[in-house]
């Protein structure tokens, strides 16, 4: 499912700026009243905008966009021309002296006697500018569209890491209200037990249950708390996680917000208001009972991972242009202005310079260099074939997941009546034995099995609802 379409690289920092804002005034008005309140309470939407806004693997996405920008200008100096100023001064101390027959200098002198002859000047300068510039090079024009491909590559990865970001947020929300109706269903038994305790403790005083029956209820309560306790630390740990995909400190607190015991999964509005937000994420791709398969086209447009190997399919292309390219030859044209002098003494710097020009124009063929470019240029094709490989991958795997999640999502769906039927009917059978047993015509073990099985159904229902979110949330990652 196209969850959050991805921004324009223009909009997209601005965007983001904004959700960091609202991040930032959330956790610091937040910190304020933690003394008050001690926790803030967010939506399932909120939590999606914070982990979008904070998520290390949002912003390590964002910054390879921007590597990939400066990449791009990396490809565009191979066509500016390079200008190069350079300035040399040399200083002889002692002259260079070179040996010469005598009679160059003196006719009549001996051929076979050398004289020492110092050539130079104390003082030598040079200095100017030289303006290269490629008119012709296939492989820089390639490497210019490559990079614009890359850029997209990375666009894609993060769309698809976005993508991921939410499901996780989702999947870690609903499992913190998974925890709280834990150790919801927890209290309740514990209470229950506490009451049935203090009400056949009564009635062993008035002899009308004996003591077993008070013993059996205190191994029950006794049983009981340690779950309860165990119950907590899984809430704690589910914040944790929770905060880890906002990208907040974990032992920052927050409050989530909903109930899955209220939570009824065939509707399509909330019963209850504060779970208005779950339906609203939970509708945005609605699903249908025995929907079928998703076609490779639909997944082609939605994938995260599909359009990531269509890019790349993309981007290996150019690197096979980018191989061909080396076969052909690179002009390229040359400007040189230099200015030189020379002076003996001390120096003046350029005070009798002189200048000069040059132009060139150099074609470089290579004929020859082994058969290195034709082993890249046949690695490259090979590359191609293996990320064509690899999204037929990412569709077959794409399908079976989709398949997967339809499924469980089906199964949940038959399933789901049942379930909150066996439920209110083991609230009716609980009543009910509780009655019997004020009444004198039930026994204890009675309503020991009703609690149980109230327990039980309870239970059964909340994990049926958290299957439910997190197998919707897995589908809508896969669509």
């Amino acid at each position: 499912m196209n969850f959050l379409m991805v921004r324009t690289n223009k909009n997209k920092m601005g965007k983001r700026l904004g959700l960091l804002l609202i991040a930032v005034i959330l956790v610091t008005t937040s910190s304020k009243a933690q003394t008050k309140d001690s926790e803030r309470e967010i939506t399932l939407e909120q939590a999606i905008e914070m982990a979008l806004a904070n998520n290390p693997q949002i912003n390590r996405a964002l910054l390879a966009i921007d590597d990939a920008d400066e990449l791009v200008n990396i490809a565009r100096s191979e066509v500016y021309p390079d200008v190069i100023s350079s300035i040399n001064y040399t200083r002889n101390v002692e002259l260079p002296v070179q040996f010469i027959p005598e009679n160059v200098f003196d006719p009549n002198g001996d051929p076979n006697v050398l004289v020492p002859v110092s050539f130079g000047t104390d003082n030598n300068w040079q200095g100017g500018f030289t303006v290269t510039q490629n008119l012709f090079k296939g492989e820089a024009l390639v490497a210019l569209k490559s990079s614009a491909v890359f850029r997209k590559v990375q666009e894609e990865n993060f769309r698809a890491t976005s993508q991921q970001v939410i499901t996780q947020t989702r999947i870690a929300y609903y499992a913190v209200l998974a925890a709280q109706e834990q150790l919801r269903l927890q209290d309740s038994q514990i209470r229950r037990l506490e009451t049935n305790l203090r009400e056949n403790e009564a009635r062993a005083k008035a002899g009308i249950v004996d003591d077993y029956a008070v013993l059996r209820i205190r191994v029950q309560l006794s049983n009981q708390k340690p779950q309860q306790i165990e119950a907590k630390y899984a809430v704690d740990e589910a914040y944790r996680n929770l905060n880890v995909a906002m990208g907040l400190p974990v032992n920052f607190l927050v409050k989530v917000k909903g109930s899955l015991n209220e939570f009824d999964i065939l509707s399509e509005t909330a019963a209850q208001t504060s779970n208005s937000h779950l339906k609203k994420i939970d509708r945005m791709n609605p699903y249908s009972f025995n929907s079928g398969m998703v076609d490779s086209t639909a997944l082609a447009q939605n994938r995260g991972d599909v359009r990531i190997a269509e890019a790349n399919l993309s981007l290996r292309e150019k690197q096979i242009r980018a191989e061909k390219s080396r076969f052909l030859p690179t002009l390229t044209a040359s400007y040189n202005l230099q200015w030189s002098a020379a002076e003996a003494g001390s120096p003046t710097f350029f005070e009798n310079a002189k200048r000069f020009q040059t132009i060139g124009v150099n074609l470089n063929f290579p004929l020859f260099q082994g058969f290195s470019r034709m082993a890249n240029l046949q690695r490259a094709q090979i590359q191609y074939k293996d990320v064509e490989e690899q999204k037929r991958m990412a569709i077959l795997m794409a399908q079976n997941e989709v398949a997967s999640a339809g499924e469980e999502l089906d199964k949940i769906f038959e399933t789901a009546s049942a379930r909150k039927q066996a439920l209110e009917q083991a609230n009716t059978g609980y009543n009910r034995a509780k009655k019997r047993l004020e009444s004198g015509l039930g026994s204890q073990l009675e309503l020991t099995e009703a609690e149980i099985q109230v327990r039980e159904a309870e239970v059964n229902y909340a994990i049926m609802v958290f299957n439910y979110l997190t197998a919707k949330a897995n589908y809508d990652l896969a669509t």
